[in-house]
């Protein structure tokens, strides 16, 4: 089941190879996969970026963007960057648009920096086990 989505910012121009690399660095930190991706998340100035254009097509992978406002209203990032405030006006890109492509979530991995990319990963919430699913009945 596909219950990760994966925040990316990155310098301008780098390559699709660049992005998977990252992206599968992270995922590694989580012992999880590509497989378990659902979508990957950014800041809509860049969506039309070759690398995470490139990366998202060749995995057949959503690519969600989102506004500096709404990157903004997520409020104080684990790791905010004043060079990522100073060019496009956010504290941060991967943390945030990885946790607003996928309401209720948690980060799982942290922003991550390599080679002039950033991935952070968030899991959508565990739902609770219902009981009685598994046979299993409530007693009074």
């Amino acid at each position: 089941m596909k219950t990760l989505t994966v925040g990316i910012g990155c310098r301008r121009n780098v390559s699709a190879r660049q992005i998977e690399s990252a992206v599968r660095a992270a995922l590694a930190l989580a012992g999880r996969s590509l497989d378990d991706v659902s979508a990957v998340a950014t800041i809509e100035s860049k969506a039309h970026e070759p690398g995470i254009a490139g990366f998202c097509a060749c995995y057949t992978l959503a690519l969600r963007t989102f506004t500096a406002e709404q990157i903004d209203a997520c409020g104080d990032l684990p790791t905010p960057s004043s060079a990522v405030r100073a060019k496009l006006g956010v504290d941060g890109v991967c943390e945030p648009c990885a946790l607003l492509a996928l309401p209720g979530a948690a980060l799982i991995v942290p922003k991550t920096v390599l080679d002039g990319v950033t991935v952070a990963i968030a899991s959508a919430p565990r739902l609770p086990r219902n009981p009685t699913a598994s046979g299993q009945q409530d007693t009074p």
